[in-house]
C-alpha cells in the first residue's frame, strides 16, 4: 500500500472490512475515501467496534445493504480534511462519529426525526462505506460528528455511536421508564445492556433482564439488574409474572429482535404498560392482539436518532455513565476477522462489546 509516516493525504489506498453477501466478508485493500461534498469529512479512524446490527446485516436479515459495502457505523478517530462548507470543525480535531447522518435542514430533521432525514439516516455501513476501515468520509460533517475533549477515553466514547443512545432512545424514553417501574429487558447483549445502564437514571424500582446466557445475565447483576431470569428453557414469562406476584411489568424493552423475544413482551406487560422494541428484526413476529386488545398497552419501534448523544458525552465525562465496563475484547483492525468470530459467539466466548484499533 501506499502510505507516508508524515502526510495522510499520500495515502490512496486504505484496509476496509468488506461486505459481500451473507456470511461473506473480507478484509481487502480499498481505495481511501475522498471529499465529495463541500459538507464532508474525511476522518481517519482510530476505534472502532462492530454492532449486533453487523451480525443482522452478515446472515442476510439487511438485504438492501450490497455486495462490496464496507461495513461499520461505530468510531471515534482524528480528522484528517474537511469540505469548503464545514463550518464547526478543523482538520487535526478528535471527533466521535454519529451512527445517523442528518442534513439538519429537511422536514423530518425540523422534527428531530434525523435517522429518517431525507438526505441521511442510517447510511455508514448501509448505503455508504462505513467505519470498519482505516479511514472513512463523513457526510454532514457539522451535524454528523461531535468534538472530543482532549481526555476523553476511546473506548468509552465509541459506545456512543450507537449502543448508548439506541438503548436509551428506543428503549427507555420510547417506553417512558419513570421512578418506581418495574421493567424487564429481553436480551443481555450489548444493546441490553446499554439499555439497562440508561435506564436506571430514571430510577425504577425493578430491572429485571432476561436472557439465554448466564455469562452475560451474570454481566447484567453486576451493572444494575435487580434480578435476571435465564429464557433457555421457554419458561421466562412465568417466571417474570411470578416475580411481579402475576401482575406483570410496566415497561418491557425488546432488545434481541426475534419472533421469541417479542412473544415474551406480550406475555409478560401489565395493563396499562408499555412495549418499546430496539430489536431489529428480519423476520414477521406474531401481534396477539385478540389478548391485548383491551388492555391499554402501547407499543413503540423507533430507529436511534442519536439526539442524545450530546448529554450522554457529558455523562460519561463526569463518571455518572460508565460505557467502558461494556467493553470486553480489544483487537486491532488486522484481527477484524478473529473480532467478528468472537463478537458472534458471545456465549463460548464470554463477550459484550469488541473494540477494535488502528495502529
Amino acid at each position: 500500500m501506499n502510505r507516508s509516516a508524515n502526510d495522510g493525504n499520500n495515502i490512496t489506498t486504505m484496509k476496509g472490512l468488506v461486505f459481500h453477501g451473507p456470511n461473506s466478508l473480507a478484509l481487502e485493500d480499498r481505495l481511501k475515501p475522498t471529499i465529495i461534498q463541500a459538507t464532508d469529512a474525511i476522518v481517519r479512524i482510530t476505534t472502532t467496534t462492530i454492532c449486533g446490527t453487523d451480525l443482522h446485516i452478515l446472515k442476510g436479515d439487511v438485504p438492501a445493504i450490497t455486495d462490496g459495502r464496507i461495513l461499520g457505523h461505530e468510531g471515534v478517530g482524528i480528522i484528517e480534511e474537511v469540505g469548503t462548507n464545514v463550518l464547526d470543525f478543523h482538520k487535526g480535531d478528535r471527533v466521535l462519529i454519529s451512527l445517523i447522518t442528518s442534513c439538519g435542514r429537511c422536514i423530518f430533521c425540523k422534527k428531530a426525526m434525523y435517522s429518517h432525514c431525507l438526505n441521511g439516516g442510517w447510511r455508514l455501513g448501509n448505503s455508504i462505506d462505513g467505519t470498519q476501515a482505516e479511514y472513512v468520509r463523513i457526510p454532514f460533517a457539522d451535524t454528523g460528528l461531535y468534538l472530543l475533549p482532549p481526555e476523553a477515553d476511546d473506548e468509552a466514547v465509541v459506545m456512543l455511536s450507537c449502543i448508548l443512545p439506541t438503548g436509551l432512545e428506543c428503549g427507555v424514553l420510547n417506553g417512558q421508564v419513570k421512578p418506581g417501574d418495574i421493567v424487564a429487558i429481553i436480551g443481555a447483549g450489548p444493546v441490553g445492556l446499554a439499555t439497562l445502564l440508561t435506564a436506571q437514571l430514571y430510577s425504577p424500582a425493578e430491572i429485571i433482564m432476561i436472557d439465554l446466557d448466564d455469562n452475560r445475565l451474570e454481566a447484567a447483576r453486576s451493572f444494575g439488574a435487580t434480578k435476571v431470569v435465564n429464557s433457555s428453557d421457554g419458561k421466562a414469562a412465568e417466571r417474570v409474572m411470578a416475580l411481579t406476584q402475576a401482575a406483570g411489568v410496566d415497561v418491557v424493552i425488546e432488545a434481541v429482535g426475534l419472533s421469541a423475544a417479542f412473544d415474551i413482551c406480550q406475555a409478560i406487560i401489565a395493563p396499562g404498560g408499555r412495549i418499546a422494541n430496539v430489536g431489529v428484526h428480519g423476520k414477521s413476529v406474531e401481534f396477539h392482539l385478540e389478548r391485548l386488545w383491551a388492555s391499554n398497552i402501547t407499543l413503540t419501534t423507533r430507529l436511534v436518532d442519536a439526539g442524545t448523544t450530546s448529554m450522554l458525552l457529558k455523562m460519561v465525562q463526569s463518571g455518572r455513565l460508565d460505557a467502558k465496563k461494556l467493553v470486553s475484547h480489544r483487537f486491532n483492525l488486522s484481527e477484524i476477522m478473529k473480532a467478528y468470530n468472537t463478537f458472534a459467539n458471545a456465549a463460548k466466548q464470554h463477550s459484550l462489546k469488541v473494540v477494535i484499533k488502528n495502529a
